[in-house]
Formats: C-alpha cells, structure tokens, sequence
C-alpha cells in the first residue's frame, strides 16, 4: 500500500509504516500528482482535499489529524467513495492550555483574580469545554455561548450578552459559511464594537471568524489587547497587524506534543477501520517522561513560578515578529516554523491538571 502523509505529522512511521510505502511530502503544496496512485492519505489543515486532488486517484481513505473539517471538501470525498475522518478533541488540551497561557502572560495578575475576571467562550465543543474547566480550576467566572451545546454546569448567555459581560474573549468554533449560524467573520465591526474596550480578544479557532480590517479599525480606536494564533489571510500575515496585536503566534495553540500524535492515532484507528486492521498501537508509548513540576503543589503557585518554563509564549511572539520582511510574513516564514517548531507538552506530563 502506498501511503501519502503530511511531512508534519509527529508519529507517522510508528503507525503506519507497517502498511506499506509512506511518502512524506509538504502538506501545502501537495498536488494530485503525489496522490494518483495512493490508497491513504494522511493531511493537517493546510491541504485543501477537494475534487482536483483527489479526483481519477486510488485513495481509498483520507485522514486529516484535526479538529477542523474546513478544508475538506466532504462532499467529493463521498462521490468519489473515499472514507475519511478528522480527530476532533485531539489537541483541545493543547489549545485550553495555550488560551490560559496568553492571558496569564498579558496580565499575570489574572492568576489571583478569582470571580472578579470573567473568561467568555464562543463555542462549547470539545476546546471550548475543556478551557472552561481549566478557566474554573483558576477560580474565574465563566460564561459561553453555542447555539448547538448545552452545558448543565455553566452558565451560558447569548452572543450578544457574552460581548458585552466578558473581561475577556476566547474563540472557538469551526469555520462555517452558509447555514444561520455561519462563523465567517462573527467578530466584524457591530460586534467588536459590543465588547468592553478593555477586554481582551483571543483567536485560536480560524482566522477568517475574525474580520481583519475591522480588528485592525478596533485596535486602533480602543487599543484592545489581542491575541492571534490564526489570521484571515494566512499565511501572509501583514506588519500592520503584527504592530497592534499584542500576541502573535503561528497557528501553533494546539501544538503540543501529546495533542499531535493523539491526532495521528486517531486516524491510525479509523484508517484500521477502514482496512480491517487491529489498532493495537498507543502514542503513550512513544512519549519522553517530564520533570514532575505539579505534584503536591498548588496550581496557582506552580503557574506563578513556572509557567515560562512549561510554555514559553513570548518565544513564539518573537519569532513570528521575526520574520517580517517587505511589510509581511510570507508563506515560507510561517510555514517553516510550524515545520521546525518545538512541540511542548502538556501540563498533564508533568503531573499537572487535565480536562
């Protein structure tokens, strides 16, 4: 069997090099060339699996390690009788972390806030709920908002209620265009304009939900704090936006170690279900031990004193910001450090909380 995976994904020889062949090739520019004579094939998001590609192939399963399903094009998958999954949840520890992260960095003060700050969550799936259960861990008050969840234990308002309550903004839900509840640009002028001019705006789900130039208009009127890990017109990513967003990073919030191989486990097990496999391999077998920083300590206190040392947001900032020439952040900059970027773990290995 021929395998077509994206040379990214952490773990793919482990799972998968006992099918057959696997060719690792550049997720981005991959072309139907690479995958006519495959069976499998094995994306992140930055391949955009549509009829083009995968149309007079051999694919018999498509596999993308993400919570998102944007860029594929399920419709053709279908007609063409190809199985697909996505792994949905596999790093939304990774992005709940990465959320806490960027406000404890921005305003250490938070760590002993307690119920005077309030965390709003657009989207209560499987990031959104874990973050609100690492938020309420800290002590602060949390509110959200899904027009398609609910949650017994939490108190939820609607969109516009949230803007209005929240001390600060996390989002979270796909990138949808079409139905009542489209995501495409939810956050344009009307509703940046219903937010405090205080609070803070964090985007770690997709960069279209924001509309780029009315953030740009926002920040500039109310000097708003914002955090980016995903931009509208990524991977370009303009010096302008890069000198009003307080944070950058790039697209990596749920790059931790554990949620990338959970991602590549995860299609390993529908693949085998496709091919009538035993899935009998875990990613916890392949995971270095960590120093055990949580134990028989308190999570606030453990924050206060080594957070830089679990996640090092700042870096990241860096290094994006490094990479502006002529005016922007060009594809081969962005790309590169998603490719070399030093994948973190999660608290939980060095014997801290999990959702």
């Amino acid at each position: 069997m021929k395998i077509v995976a994206d040379e990214n994904l952490a773990f793919t020889d482990y799972f998968f090099s006992e099918f057959g062949q696997i060719n690792h090739t550049a997720g981005r520019t991959l072309s139907h060339a690479d995958v006519k004579d495959a069976q499998a094939l094995l994306v992140r998001s930055v391949t955009q699996v549509n009829e083009a590609l995968i149309q007079k192939t051999a694919l018999k399963f498509v596999g993308s390690a993400t919570i998102g399903t944007d860029h594929l094009d399920i419709q053709a998958l279908e007609k063409q009788k190809i199985t697909w999954s996505n792994a949905a949840g596999c790093n939304a520890q990774a992005v709940a972390e990465y959320v806490i992260s960027a406000l404890l960095y921005l305003k250490p003060e938070l760590i002993d806030a307690n119920e005077s700050f309030s965390l709003g969550i657009i989207g209560l799936g499987n990031v959104g709920t874990r973050l609100a259960y690492m938020a309420e861990l800290l002590g602060w008050k949390v509110i959200g908002t899904d027009p398609f969840t609910q949650h017994e234990n939490m108190i939820q308002v609607d969109f516009e209620q949230l803007l209005e309550q929240a001390d600060a903004i996390s989002i979270h839900v796909p990138l949808t265009h079409s139905d009542e509840h489209a995501t495409y640009h939810l956050m344009d002028a009307e509703a940046l304009a219903k937010m405090k001019p205080q609070s803070i705006l964090i985007n770690s789900a997709r960069g279209p939900v924001v509309e780029e130039s009315a953030l740009i208009a926002d920040i500039q009127n109310t000097q708003r704090q914002v955090v980016l890990d995903v931009f509208e017109h990524e991977p370009e990513i303009s010096e302008q936006l890069l000198n009003l967003t307080s944070l950058v990073t790039p697209h990596i919030a749920g790059y931790s170690l554990e949620g990338k191989a959970r991602g590549t486990q995860m299609i390993y097990e529908a693949f085998c279900n496709t091919f009538n496999h035993e899935a009998n391999k875990q990613f916890e077998t392949q995971l270095p031990v960590c120093e055990s920083l949580f134990k028989d300590q308190d999570l606030k206190d453990v924050l206060k004193l080594k957070l830089a040392e679990i996640y090092d947001i700042q870096r990241d900032d860096q290094n994006l910001r490094a990479c502006l020439k002529h005016g922007k952040v060009d594809q081969k900059a962005f790309d590169h450090l998603r490719k070399t970027y030093p994948l973190r773990r999660e608290w939980a290995a060095h014997g801290g909380p999990k959702a």
